[in-house]
């Protein structure tokens, strides 16, 4: 999973695309992570990850499992929860301060909640950036759209 986190970064720095994805259920073990990438850039691609990222290897496969896009949203009387999968952030309406997290099973769950719990929507860092399973990557899209949410004056 940090590999794959890992291996997006090193390719955008280096000027080409990765999408994270669900691996296909016959490599996936548990909370996997790969990335999609075009066949035609394997070689490339394959040099640029070399010695910076470890990976298993590059396959051309079909029907690979996309990272689920919906995002869903509750509004409260005094906040709002962003669900994205199956984590969820919650921040106050009145301040943007986040108030919980959870949701998911992931071993980085607990270190997310302390890193982020008490921080302003706008300072808080990302989590994607605190974390290296699926469910720091889930919770990324659910901040991206409490972050759009609280920037975009939309509380109600």
């Amino acid at each position: 999973m940090e590999e794959a986190l890992k291996g997006e970064r090193v390719l955008k720095k280096a000027g080409y695309e990765g999408k994270l994805v669900a691996p296909p259920p016959s490599l996936r073990k548990g909370c996997d992570l790969a990335l999609e990438i075009e066949l035609v850039e394997q070689t490339v691609i394959a040099r640029t990850l070399q010695g910076q990222v470890s990976y298993i290897g590059i396959y051309p496969l079909e029907g690979s499992a996309e990272l689920l896009q919906i995002v869903k949203v509750v509004h409260f009387p005094e906040h709002v929860m962003v669900k994205a999968g199956n984590m969820k952030i919650v921040f106050a309406k009145t301040n943007g301060m986040i108030v919980n997290i959870s949701g998911g099973g992931c071993p980085d769950v607990p270190y997310l909640y302390t890193r982020l719990v008490g921080s302003h929507l706008e300072t808080a860092l990302r989590p994607r950036d605190l974390g290296f399973t699926l469910c720091a990557l889930m919770l990324d899209r659910a901040w991206e759209e409490a972050l759009s949410i609280w920037k975009g004056g939309k509380l109600s």
